[in-house]
Protein backbone atom coordinates (compact mmCIF):
# COMPACT_ATOMS: atom_id res chain seq x y z
CA UNK A 1 0.00 0.00 0.00
CA UNK A 2 1.16 3.24 -0.81
CA UNK A 3 -0.24 6.62 -1.26
CA UNK A 4 1.33 10.20 -1.60
CA UNK A 5 -0.43 13.49 -1.55
CA UNK A 6 2.34 16.41 -1.77
CA UNK A 7 1.97 19.47 0.27
CA UNK A 8 0.55 22.72 -1.66
CA UNK A 9 3.17 24.53 -3.61
CA UNK A 10 5.04 27.36 -3.58
CA UNK A 11 6.43 26.11 0.05
CA UNK A 12 8.54 27.59 2.11
CA UNK A 13 10.55 26.28 5.57
CA UNK A 14 10.74 28.08 8.89
CA UNK A 15 11.37 27.40 12.83
CA UNK A 16 8.32 27.42 14.82
CA UNK A 17 8.71 29.68 17.95
CA UNK A 18 5.06 29.11 20.15
CA UNK A 19 1.38 28.68 19.26
CA UNK A 20 -0.54 31.37 19.59
CA UNK A 21 -3.98 30.07 19.52
CA UNK A 22 -5.92 27.05 18.48
CA UNK A 23 -5.79 28.69 14.93
CA UNK A 24 -2.29 30.27 14.69
CA UNK A 25 1.26 29.67 15.49
CA UNK A 26 4.39 32.25 15.49
CA UNK A 27 7.31 31.41 13.19
CA UNK A 28 10.72 32.73 12.44
CA UNK A 29 12.29 33.16 8.73
CA UNK A 30 16.09 31.91 7.83
CA UNK A 31 16.65 35.94 7.87
CA UNK A 32 15.26 36.61 11.13
CA UNK A 33 11.81 37.84 9.69
CA UNK A 34 8.50 37.07 12.70
CA UNK A 35 5.04 36.05 11.12
CA UNK A 36 2.04 34.30 12.14
CA UNK A 37 0.42 31.46 9.89
CA UNK A 38 -2.89 29.37 10.23
CA UNK A 39 -2.62 26.36 11.85
CA UNK A 40 -5.49 23.65 10.68
CA UNK A 41 -4.98 21.68 13.98
CA UNK A 42 -7.32 22.94 16.66
CA UNK A 43 -6.65 20.10 19.07
CA UNK A 44 -3.88 20.22 21.92
CA UNK A 45 -0.97 18.89 19.73
CA UNK A 46 0.68 17.16 22.24
CA UNK A 47 4.14 16.03 21.90
CA UNK A 48 4.04 18.43 18.50
CA UNK A 49 4.91 21.59 19.48
CA UNK A 50 8.65 21.90 19.66
CA UNK A 51 10.29 25.00 19.79
CA UNK A 52 13.37 25.59 17.32
CA UNK A 53 11.49 23.07 14.94
CA UNK A 54 11.91 23.37 11.47
CA UNK A 55 8.46 23.33 9.90
CA UNK A 56 7.18 23.64 6.09
CA UNK A 57 4.11 26.13 5.20
CA UNK A 58 2.53 27.03 2.28
CA UNK A 59 2.14 30.14 1.04
CA UNK A 60 -1.66 30.87 -0.26
CA UNK A 61 -0.51 34.17 -2.49
CA UNK A 62 -4.04 35.64 -0.75
CA UNK A 63 -4.04 38.60 0.63
CA UNK A 64 -7.68 38.65 1.23
CA UNK A 65 -6.82 36.25 3.46
CA UNK A 66 -6.20 36.99 7.48
CA UNK A 67 -2.80 34.40 7.36
CA UNK A 68 -2.10 34.10 3.76
CA UNK A 69 0.61 31.02 4.97
CA UNK A 70 -0.90 27.70 6.45
CA UNK A 71 1.56 25.38 8.83
CA UNK A 72 1.30 21.93 6.83
CA UNK A 73 4.33 20.22 9.15
CA UNK A 74 6.86 19.77 12.10
CA UNK A 75 10.23 18.26 12.84
CA UNK A 76 9.76 17.07 16.25
CA UNK A 77 13.01 15.46 16.12
CA UNK A 78 12.90 11.72 15.21
CA UNK A 79 9.80 12.36 12.86
CA UNK A 80 8.44 14.53 10.67
CA UNK A 81 4.40 15.47 12.18
CA UNK A 82 1.71 16.45 9.74
CA UNK A 83 -0.03 19.32 11.20
CA UNK A 84 -2.81 19.83 8.52
CA UNK A 85 -6.03 18.21 9.58
CA UNK A 86 -7.74 18.08 6.55
CA UNK A 87 -5.24 16.10 4.82
CA UNK A 88 -6.48 12.20 6.41
CA UNK A 89 -9.59 12.69 4.60
CA UNK A 90 -8.13 13.23 1.55
CA UNK A 91 -5.56 10.49 2.48
CA UNK A 92 -8.20 7.92 3.79
CA UNK A 93 -10.03 8.68 0.40
CA UNK A 94 -7.23 7.93 -2.00
CA UNK A 95 -6.50 4.11 -0.29
CA UNK A 96 -10.07 3.58 -0.67
CA UNK A 97 -10.93 4.48 -4.01
CA UNK A 98 -7.46 2.77 -4.57
CA UNK A 99 -8.91 -0.39 -3.68
CA UNK A 100 -6.15 -0.65 -0.97
CA UNK A 101 -8.72 -1.77 1.57
CA UNK A 102 -9.64 -5.33 0.42
CA UNK A 103 -13.30 -5.10 2.30
CA UNK A 104 -14.38 -2.06 0.55
CA UNK A 105 -14.08 -3.62 -2.74
CA UNK A 106 -11.65 -2.86 -5.69
CA UNK A 107 -13.84 -0.43 -7.59
CA UNK A 108 -15.83 1.35 -4.88
CA UNK A 109 -18.11 4.04 -5.18
CA UNK A 110 -16.57 6.69 -2.71
CA UNK A 111 -18.94 9.84 -1.80
CA UNK A 112 -17.50 13.05 0.53
CA UNK A 113 -19.29 14.67 3.77
CA UNK A 114 -22.98 12.37 3.60
CA UNK A 115 -25.35 13.19 6.25
CA UNK A 116 -25.37 10.17 8.54
CA UNK A 117 -27.86 11.94 11.20
CA UNK A 118 -30.12 15.16 11.27
CA UNK A 119 -27.13 17.64 11.80
CA UNK A 120 -23.90 15.58 11.55
CA UNK A 121 -22.09 14.23 8.02
CA UNK A 122 -19.55 11.19 8.13
CA UNK A 123 -16.56 11.82 6.18
CA UNK A 124 -16.85 8.98 3.44
CA UNK A 125 -19.40 6.63 2.39
CA UNK A 126 -18.29 3.84 0.05
CA UNK A 127 -20.65 1.85 -1.79
CA UNK A 128 -19.29 -1.85 -3.18
CA UNK A 129 -20.90 -4.89 -3.86
CA UNK A 130 -24.29 -3.39 -3.15
CA UNK A 131 -23.35 -2.65 0.83
CA UNK A 132 -22.75 0.70 2.16
CA UNK A 133 -19.48 1.62 4.77
CA UNK A 134 -19.76 4.44 6.43
CA UNK A 135 -16.44 5.48 7.58
CA UNK A 136 -14.88 8.45 9.67
CA UNK A 137 -11.77 9.55 9.86
CA UNK A 138 -9.67 10.61 12.44
CA UNK A 139 -6.06 12.46 12.25
CA UNK A 140 -3.35 11.30 14.76
CA UNK A 141 -0.38 12.99 15.58
CA UNK A 142 0.22 12.29 19.55
CA UNK A 143 2.93 9.20 20.03
CA UNK A 144 4.19 7.79 23.34
CA UNK A 145 6.66 5.03 23.26
CA UNK A 146 6.04 3.83 19.42
CA UNK A 147 1.95 4.18 20.30
CA UNK A 148 -0.06 6.34 18.00
CA UNK A 149 -2.94 7.44 20.11
CA UNK A 150 -6.44 9.13 19.93
CA UNK A 151 -7.59 11.63 20.91
CA UNK A 152 -5.06 14.05 22.51
CA UNK A 153 -7.50 15.82 24.33
CA UNK A 154 -11.72 14.92 25.36
CA UNK A 155 -13.69 15.06 22.20
CA UNK A 156 -17.27 14.97 22.67
CA UNK A 157 -17.68 15.28 18.71
CA UNK A 158 -15.34 12.43 18.51
CA UNK A 159 -17.75 10.35 20.89
CA UNK A 160 -20.98 11.46 18.98
CA UNK A 161 -19.47 10.21 16.17
CA UNK A 162 -18.97 6.88 17.13
CA UNK A 163 -22.10 6.46 18.32
CA UNK A 164 -23.48 7.52 14.98
CA UNK A 165 -21.05 4.49 12.92
CA UNK A 166 -22.60 2.07 15.51
CA UNK A 167 -25.98 3.29 14.87
CA UNK A 168 -25.59 2.52 11.06
CA UNK A 169 -24.05 -1.21 11.92
CA UNK A 170 -27.33 -2.13 14.02
CA UNK A 171 -29.54 -0.25 11.04
CA UNK A 172 -27.43 -3.35 8.73
CA UNK A 173 -24.59 -1.07 7.10
CA UNK A 174 -21.15 -1.89 7.63
CA UNK A 175 -19.17 1.11 9.61
CA UNK A 176 -15.43 2.07 9.78
CA UNK A 177 -13.14 4.45 12.38
CA UNK A 178 -10.02 5.05 10.14
CA UNK A 179 -6.99 6.94 12.07
CA UNK A 180 -4.30 8.43 9.78
CA UNK A 181 -1.29 8.63 11.72
CA UNK A 182 0.61 11.19 10.65
CA UNK A 183 4.07 10.57 11.71
CA UNK A 184 6.45 7.17 11.16
CA UNK A 185 7.08 6.58 14.11
CA UNK A 186 3.38 5.43 15.24
CA UNK A 187 4.00 1.56 15.13
CA UNK A 188 0.49 0.26 16.72
CA UNK A 189 -2.50 2.08 17.41
CA UNK A 190 -4.44 2.48 20.58
CA UNK A 191 -6.98 4.71 22.43
CA UNK A 192 -5.81 7.59 24.49
CA UNK A 193 -7.36 6.00 27.81
CA UNK A 194 -5.51 8.28 29.84
CA UNK A 195 -6.55 11.62 28.26
CA UNK A 196 -10.67 10.70 26.97
CA UNK A 197 -11.62 7.30 29.28
CA UNK A 198 -14.85 7.99 27.57
CA UNK A 199 -13.80 7.52 24.13
CA UNK A 200 -11.34 4.50 25.04
CA UNK A 201 -14.38 2.51 26.70
CA UNK A 202 -16.71 3.89 23.74
CA UNK A 203 -14.48 2.67 21.11
CA UNK A 204 -13.92 -0.72 22.39
CA UNK A 205 -17.74 -0.81 22.53
CA UNK A 206 -18.79 -0.18 18.96
CA UNK A 207 -15.73 -2.36 18.35
CA UNK A 208 -17.64 -5.05 19.66
CA UNK A 209 -20.89 -3.71 17.68
CA UNK A 210 -18.69 -4.71 14.70
CA UNK A 211 -17.47 -1.32 13.91
CA UNK A 212 -14.21 -1.97 12.11
CA UNK A 213 -10.70 -0.33 13.18
CA UNK A 214 -8.27 0.67 10.50
CA UNK A 215 -4.83 2.65 11.30
CA UNK A 216 -3.14 4.10 8.84
CA UNK A 217 0.89 4.25 9.06
CA UNK A 218 2.21 7.68 7.29
CA UNK A 219 5.73 9.15 6.79
CA UNK A 220 5.90 12.64 6.58
CA UNK A 221 8.19 14.47 4.84
CA UNK A 222 9.04 18.14 3.91
CA UNK A 223 7.50 17.13 0.60
CA UNK A 224 4.46 15.56 1.79
CA UNK A 225 2.25 12.72 3.43
CA UNK A 226 3.21 9.04 1.78
CA UNK A 227 1.00 6.38 3.24
CA UNK A 228 2.61 3.03 3.98
CA UNK A 229 0.00 0.97 4.93
CA UNK A 230 -2.08 -1.07 7.81
CA UNK A 231 -0.26 -0.85 11.84
CA UNK A 232 -1.35 -3.16 14.28
CA UNK A 233 -4.01 -2.06 16.73
CA UNK A 234 -5.08 -2.57 20.77
CA UNK A 235 -7.91 -1.45 22.70
CA UNK A 236 -7.05 -2.89 25.71
CA UNK A 237 -5.32 0.26 26.84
Amino acid sequence: MSVFIPFPEPRLEATFLRRRNRFVAEFRGDHGEEFAAHCANTGSMRGCLVPGGRAVLWDSAREDRKYRLSWEAIDVGPVWVGVDTALPNRLAGAVVAAGLLPELGTAPVVRREVVIAPGSRTDLLVESGGRRTWIEVKNVSLVEEGVARFPDAVTARGLKHLRELARRVEAGDRAMMVYVIQRADGQRFAPAHMLDPAYAQALREVHALGVSIRPLGCTVSPEGVRVDGLVPYDLSG
